[in-house]
């Protein structure tokens, strides 16, 4: 089983950086004297997030890892971007301080991949980033049992009910924290991914989002961790009811 505190050193201490960052510096330059730089330029790599997760929990070789950020920095994406994915590491870190995670990396790895693949016109995204990264693990050499697991964890996230188990679980609260999310922070989530269904009309938004959010609100819980509940439960059901009142079909 992998630490908590590595999973710590993964999603936190990287919090100022996003995706894989540089660090620019540059030499002092004197004018007029014609002397020249003391000393060269310096472009230090500092690695975020969502960097430092997959070299501690997935794999020491970056090369996968950047063709994935770059999916997550496609055009067509608003709220489903590599922040979302370092927000949801982040929680998973919250989350990893009071849950029993049995196996962190398979977590850290559904959480790196469950938006791999995203187009909102498309009605298998979960499945075609379930796909992607089956593969990318088996080329990492990952065992047959995690693969799968992670897998599974990111098909889940469809609708992220009845999670097999805690790890899920963990996974699918973590997705979910933008719900419970302070009130203004709230509703720039709702914006960007407005933003993603631009081809929908008003009408249509509204009648998707009320059968989306409605069925949030029907359910007896909807975070499946105590402490996900703990920290989410109450500001998500209110950011819900809000957001319904405004929504005409």
């Amino acid at each position: 089983m992998v630490t908590r505190q590595a999973c710590q050193t993964a999603c936190v201490n990287s919090r100022a950086t996003s995706g894989s960052g540089r660090r620019g510096g540059t030499g002092e330059q004197q004018s007029g004297s014609g002397r020249g730089s003391d000393r060269d330029a310096v472009d230090e790599h500092v690695p975020g997030i969502a960097e430092v997760a997959w070299t501690t929990h997935v794999a020491p070789s970056t090369e996968l890892f950047e063709r994935l950020v770059s999916r997550h920095r496609e055009r067509q994406r608003r709220y489903h971007r590599i922040e979302h994915v370092e927000a949801v590491l982040d929680h998973v870190t919250e989350l990893s301080a009071s849950e029993a995670i049995d196996d962190l990396g398979v977590v850290v790895a559904a959480a790196l991949y469950h938006d791999a693949i995203y187009e909102s016109q498309h009605p298998a995204n979960e499945r075609a980033s379930a796909r992607l990264a089956r593969r990318d693990l088996t080329q990492l050499e990952w065992s047959t049992e995690r693969i799968e697991r992670v897998g599974s964890m990111i098909e889940g996230t469809a609708a992220h009910v009845d999670p097999a188990d805690i790890d899920t679980a963990v996974l699918y609260d973590a997705d979910l924290a933008i719900l419970g999310a302070e009130a203004t922070t709230y509703g720039i989530y709702v914006s960007k991914v407005r933003d993603e269904y631009g081809h929908f009309d008003d009408g249509e938004w509204a009648t998707g989002r009320i059968a989306v959010l409605g069925g949030f609100l029907d359910r007896a819980e909807i975070y499946a961790t105590q402490s996900g509940r703990d920290r989410w439960e109450a500001a998500a059901r209110a950011n819900i009811t809000a957001e319904l009142a405004t929504l005409t079909p």
